[in-house]
C-alpha cells in the first residue's frame, strides 16, 4: 500500500487586484502510510486550501508537496476526497453516486460494483442501495459519500470537515463509524475539523495551526490506543490533551498578512 504524503515548505498566496495575501506560511510534515491525521485551527486559518493542496486542487505557490515522492500538480485516481457536504447527485440512488467516481475514470466493473455493495453494508446502509439523497437523513448521505470516496480503494483519503453539518448525536455515531472503517480498510487519511475533541478522538496525531498567515504550531502524537472506545472522551488524559490544544489555538497568532500591492 502506499500512502505517503510529504509537505514541505509550503506556502500560499493569494493575489487580489491591489494585494497579495498570505494565506499559508512554511508549512512542512509527513504522513505515513496508514496514519490519520487531524487538522485543527480556527476558522479561515487555510486548513481547507491546505487540504487541497494536498488534492491538487488548489496549487502550490512555494515549497512542494508529493504523494509517495512524486509531486503533487494535479488530482490523484490514488486520492479520494470527502467535502464538507455530501455533493450527493439529487437524480441518483445511493449505489449510483458511489460508483459515479470510478466511472468517470473508467474504472467501472462488476469488482467495483461488488466493492461498493460491501462498502453499503459495512457502513450500516443494507437496504438503502436505490434510495435517492432526498429519501436519506444527513448522516446516511454522508455514509454514501464515505463509500463514494472509497469504492476506488484509494491509498489516501482526504476529509475537509466532513461532519461539521451534522447534530451532535450523529456526529458523534460518524466518528465511530469512521473508526470502524478506517479498522478495517486501513488508508493515510487527513482529516481537517474545528472540534478539538473529534481530533483527538479520531487521529494519530492533531497538526494545530495558527491564525492567518497559517504555520503548523505544534504536532501532537494522540497517545492513546486503537480501537478507541467512546468511553475515552470522559477520561482525565483525554480532556488534558483537549485543554493543551485550545491553549495552542488561543494563543496563535491572530490577524492577517498582506505581502504588499500587487505588480
Amino acid at each position: 500500500m502506499g500512502g505517503t504524503i510529504q509537505v514541505q515548505n509550503v506556502s500560499k498566496v493569494f493575489e487580489t487586484r491591489t494585494d497579495r495575501i498570505e494565506a499559508i506560511s512554511s508549512v512542512s510534515f509527513t504522513a505515513g502510510k496508514g496514519e490519520f491525521i487531524s487538522i485543527l485551527g480556527p476558522s479561515g486559518c487555510g486548513k481547507s486550501t491546505l487540504l487541497m493542496m494536498c488534492a491538487g486542487l488548489e496549487a502550490v505557490t512555494t515549497g512542494s508537496i508529493t504523494l509517495d515522492g512524486e509531486p503533487v500538480t494535479k488530482p490523484r485516481r490514488n486520492v479520494g476526497i470527502m467535502f464538507q457536504d455530501s455533493t450527493l447527485l439529487p437524480w441518483k440512488s445511493a449505489l449510483e453516486n458511489i460508483l459515479f467516481p470510478a466511472r468517470i475514470q473508467g474504472r467501472a466493473s462488476k469488482a467495483c460494483r461488488d466493492r461498493a455493495l460491501e462498502l453499503i453494508e459495512l457502513v450500516g446502509l443494507g437496504g438503502f442501495s436505490e434510495a435517492k439523497p432526498m429519501q436519506l437523513s444527513g448522516g446516511m448521505r454522508q455514509r454514501v459519500a464515505i463509500c463514494r470516496a472509497l469504492v476506488t480503494d484509494p491509498d489516501i483519503l482526504l476529509m475537509d470537515e466532513p461532519f461539521s453539518a451534522l447534530d451532535a448525536m450523529t456526529r458523534d455515531e460518524m466518528n465511530d463509524a469512521l473508526l470502524d472503517i478506517w479498522a478495517r480498510i486501513p488508508k493515510t487519511g487527513l482529516f481537517v475539523t474545528h472540534s478539538i475533541r473529534e481530533a483527538v478522538y479520531l487521529a494519530d496525531r492533531v497538526l494545530v495551526m495558527t491564525r492567518r498567515p497559517a504555520t503548523i504550531v505544534e504536532d501532537c502524537p494522540v497517545p492513546f490506543t486503537r480501537p478507541r472506545d467512546p468511553a475515552i472522551g470522559e477520561a482525565k488524559e483525554f480532556n488534558q490533551m483537549c485543554s493543551h490544544l485550545r491553549g495552542l489555538i488561543d494563543h496563535g497568532r491572530s490577524g492577517g498578512a498582506r505581502l504588499g500591492k500587487a505588480a
